[in-house]
């Protein structure tokens, strides 16, 4: 079992709430304790209303930068295609220079078609997708390399996806943080792919830590997750209300593991 202390990523997602809801939350949640806050990175909700009260990610990730002064934060996950990935290096190198080295990079090749659609962005296949983003992490790299003033820290790397041709291959080139919905009797047979992609790189898989999804889970699904090394568990909330008593319960499940 890895040695890393359990963290808990609470996604705040961006919908059906006003912001100023949204604010008092993030407030809220680094008060309770929290180790990352989330959003996601679409343009409409993904569940209730269709149409209903949504707002931007990266936008309201610098409001987060300087309403908190303690919890890391990002977006779970951006969508590679929406942004040119200079671009997002360079948004993501201010966020950490605002919040002072808590920004936290969380990308994936995006599969929210009204998004593309609406947006005006090229759908194309998954494929596609997963291509341009190996094509962007380089380049994203490279970019942070550039930037006048650099970050001020190594900017961690999740990258979100459970394919196991392109994704886990990605993961293995540039990830410090692996995310999926991966279910306990199959994420060791998903973690071994991921060290084969490694070897062939020539990384060291277990530098990277292993994140899962805590969604309508109890603790002795959370308490497999662990034994197989799962180190970052993350818990979507949603608005108008944003009940955090399911957080308050893993708060606990979590300060029992470290």
């Amino acid at each position: 079992m890895t040695s890393r202390p359990v963290r808990l990523g609470v996604q705040v997602q961006p919908q059906h709430a006003n912001y100023p809801k949204i604010r008092d939350t993030v407030r809220e949640l680094e008060q309770l304790g929290v180790d990352i806050l989330f959003n996601w990175d679409h343009f409409f909700p993904l569940s209730g209303e269709p149409d209903g009260l949504h707002f931007e990610a990266w936008t309201e990730l610098a409001s987060w930068a300087e309403l908190t002064s303690r919890v890391e934060f990002g977006t779970l996950v951006n969508c590679n295609s929406y942004r040119n990935p200079d671009l997002q290096a360079d948004m993501a190198r201010t966020l950490d220079h605002i919040s002072g080295g808590r920004f936290i990079f969380g990308t994936g090749s995006g599969w929210f078609e009204r998004d593309y659609d609406e947006y005006g962005y090229e759908f194309g296949t998954a494929g596609q997708r997963l291509d341009a983003l190996a094509a962007a992490m380089p380049r994203i790299e490279a970019r942070w390399a550039k930037l006048n003033p650099p970050p001020t820290r190594k900017i961690p790397v999740l990258i979100g996806g459970g394919g196991e041709k392109k994704t886990l291959r990605i993961v293995a080139q540039h990830a410090d943080i692996w995310h999926s919905f991966t279910a306990p009797d199959d994420l060791q047979r998903k973690l071994d792919i991921l060290a084969e992609h490694g070897a062939a790189v020539g990384r060291d898989v277990s530098q990277i830590e292993i994140s899962n999804e805590l969604r309508n889970r109890d603790e002795a699904y959370a308490d497999q997750l662990r034994e197989l090394g799962v180190t970052l568990f993350t818990l979507g909330i949603t608005g108008p209300e944003y009940d955090l008593e399911p957080v308050k319960r893993w708060l606990a499940w979590r300060d029992a593991q470290n």
